[in-house]
Order: structure tokens, then sequence, then C-alpha cells
């Protein structure tokens, strides 16, 4: 890609809207300071300080902080929780200039929270201790599920495209529920001018006519329900064929340091990952893929093109440590740059 065709692509993001509907979760960080620690006198325990808190969108959340650091108009539609956590969730989404008509807060389930305890010890080095998560359990009730769908088939004709970000593995206990799923299926065959693309932890075999965007180990078990271990390119060739075969529709199939697949039918083709210096942080990475793609194929990129916007967007955020990082289009447009420089195709 030349720097002149990527600008072209990048100019065209403010004009796109872009639907997440999914599962949303507060990223909530917790700085301690070990040189403050204080015994408890009821435990005898090492008391932790805690000296700040950073609150940010996580899970589609980041999918949102990529878009809207992208400049792509942005639009969340999920279900949380009528809470605290609630309240600084939509604070920060709200914050970084997304649409929140679409959050419903329901008045007893979780908002869905990774709170992830960040230890500053004497000497200065920071580590991340036990994450402690807050999930829902429970189904979601038809009745909500009726309030998500309606308001889903409100929305869509108004976005060029739409994100699902299902990462709650226990079926039917977060917002893309069978109901859920099957309906965004249906729409993105009523409207196939749109982009509509599916990030799944768990389903990612159970969407149609729609691109996915799995990793090897989702891919593999679409077939292999226990598969386990390390997969070759070859292999996941294989299986993204099979997956776009599938699907009726491209499979962008990412394989870690290595890059991703794109895969349409038959015609399979490698965009490797931009190389990078200096230590990285891949938490988010698969999000900012999807964000620097979707708005991409939104743009007007092929296949091709926005498989390697979304490697562009991915090296920036990994080497953001200790955070889920974004990355701006001036960021984009110079990391071409350099990648060129690089070697990078």
């Amino acid at each position: 890609m030349t720097e002149g065709r990527l600008q072209q692509i990048l100019t065209r993001f403010p004009e796109q809207k872009v639907l997440i509907v999914g599962d949303f979760f507060l990223d909530h960080y917790l700085i301690i300071d070990r040189a403050l620690s204080e015994t408890s006198l009821e435990t005898g325990l090492e008391a932790y300080q805690v000296v700040e808190i950073r609150n940010s969108p996580g899970a589609g959340g980041t999918v949102a902080n990529n878009l809207r650091a992208l400049e792509v108009q942005t639009y969340a539609l999920t279900v949380i929780g009528q809470d605290g956590l609630g309240h600084d969730l939509l604070h920060e989404l709200r914050v970084r200039g997304v649409n929140v008509d679409g959050v419903l807060q329901h008045p007893t389930r979780f908002t869905p929270t990774y709170t992830k305890p960040m230890v500053r010890e004497r000497d200065g080095t920071v580590h991340e201790i036990n994450r402690l998560d807050i999930k829902n359990r429970t189904l979601l009730e038809p009745e909500w599920e009726e309030r998500l769908l309606s308001l889903l088939r409100d929305m869509v004709p108004e976005m060029d495209g739409v994100i699902v970000a299902d990462q709650v593995e226990e079926r039917n206990c977060g917002v893309v529920t069978d109901r859920v799923r099957e309906e965004v299926c249906r729409l993105a065959r009523q409207y196939p001018q749109k982009v509509f693309f599916a990030d799944s932890r768990a389903r990612v075999g159970e969407y149609h006519s729609l691109f996915i965007k799995p990793n090897q180990r989702e891919a593999m078990r679409v077939f292999q329900p226990d598969w386990e271990g390390t997969c070759t390119i070859e292999q996941a060739r294989e299986v993204g064929v099979k997956l776009s075969k599938r699907t009726g529709k491209p499979v962008f199939l990412t394989v870690g340091e290595q890059g991703v697949l794109v895969i349409d039918g038959e015609n399979v083709t490698h965009v490797p990952a931009v190389p990078v210096k200096g230590e990285i942080d891949i938490v988010g990475a698969g999000d900012s893929t999807s964000a620097g793609t979707v708005s991409a194929l939104c743009s007007g990129a092929n296949l091709v093109e926005a498989a390697q916007v979304g490697q562009l967007v991915a090296s920036i955020t990994v080497q953001q440590i200790g955070t889920t990082g974004v990355a701006t289009r001036e960021q984009v447009l110079r990391r071409l740059h350099e990648a060129t420089q690089w070697g990078w195709a």
C-alpha cells in the first residue's frame, strides 16, 4: 500500500458510522504503591494502598476507544448494570465521544468489570497481580433481548458498519445471546452493502453472512471443540478456507506475531504483522485490529488493504505498555512510512 492510498482511506474515516453491539466491560485499574503498604490490624496481612484509579472501556469498549481515536463516529448497543461501575463506564464512553443512546441499564445485573491491580514496587517496577472479574452468570431475560433487538433494527439502517463484540463465554449470559446473534446475521443478509463484522471468543462458528475475525485457537475449535496446541500457518489456511465457505463471507484469521490471513473462499493472502521494536503489550491488539480493519472496509478499502490498516493500527497499540492502547490516523500514516523503510509489504 502506498502512503497516498492510505491517506485516501484514512481521510474517509470521520464520515463513517459504526455500531458496536455486544459486551462492554469496564477496565478498572488500581495503582498500588508498595512503599506505602500498611499491616492490617484485623488480619495481620499487608494492606495495599491505592494511590491512583484509572478507568477505561473494555471488551467492546476497547473497540470503541480505537474507533474514536481514528475519528470514526461510534455508537454503542449493550446492556450494563444500574450501578456505580455502570456510571463510570458511561462516563468514560461519553468522554471519548461514543454515542451511548443504545446503552441499556439493567436494575439487577452487574456492569461487567475487569479490576486490574497494578503494583508499583519499592524499586519503581510495576506489575499486574491477580485480576478481579465481575461478570453476569445468569441468562439475559427475553424482555431485555427484545429491547436490544428493537434498538438494533432501528440503528442498523443509519450505520456504515456493525461490529459484534461477543465476549462472554457463558451462553446467553452476555449481550450477544442466540437470538441477538441470529438477528445480526439476518440483518447482514438484509443489508449486504454494509460492513458486518464479528469477533467471538467462544462461538465464532455460529456466525454466517458476515465477516468474522477469529484467532487460530478460535478457528480450530469451530471444527475441533477440544483442540489445544500450536497451529501452523498451513493449518490456519485450511481451517480459514473451511470457515469462509461456511460463513459465505471472507475471513480475517489472525495468526499472532505473523499477522493475519485474508481468506475469501479458496483465495488466501497472508498480510504480515508490522515489525515493531522494544517491549510490547498485546492486550487489546485484536480489538485494535478490528477497529482499523472495519474502518478501512467502510471507507472503500479492499480486503487486503483493510487487513493492512488493521495491522498498522495494532502495531502502534501493542507498544503502549500496561494499558489498552489506541492509534490516531496521523500515527497510522507515520507507521506506514516507517514500516516501508523496514521492508514491510
